[in-house]
């Protein structure tokens, strides 16, 4: 398996309104796009205690975690005409962002 890691910093003037649509829209792109597998959105929690969180430089307030069988998939995803829609949201939204694809054992 393929997982596509997006980790964002939301631009701070970024309202819950635009974030809740920039989420309904990546869901839908995500069930429009045959190769995707699952879609999985997730807010970063922070749990106060000493350790690894206070040595992240950076606040990637959001993950999103796409999943495709093979790296086949994910060139389709990246390829596809919804994929750049997204894109112009992140483009447009974030104030920094990090993609990765790790390939997962089952």
């Amino acid at each position: 398996m393929i997982v596509h890691v997006v980790l964002l910093k939301p631009k701070p003037e970024i309202t819950e309104e635009q974030r809740q649509a920039i989420v309904a829209e990546l869901r839908l792109a995500a069930a429009a796009i045959p190769s995707v597998r699952r879609l999985r959105i997730g807010k970063r929690v922070r749990h106060g205690r000493p350790g690894y969180e206070h040595l992240m430089a950076e606040d990637f307030q959001y993950a999103l975690l796409i999943e495709f069988d093979d790296v086949e998939g994910l060139l389709a995803y990246l390829a596809h005409p919804q994929h750049a829609a997204i894109g112009m949201h992140f483009v447009q939204s974030a104030a920094a962002a990090l993609a990765y694809d790790y390939e997962i054992e089952e």
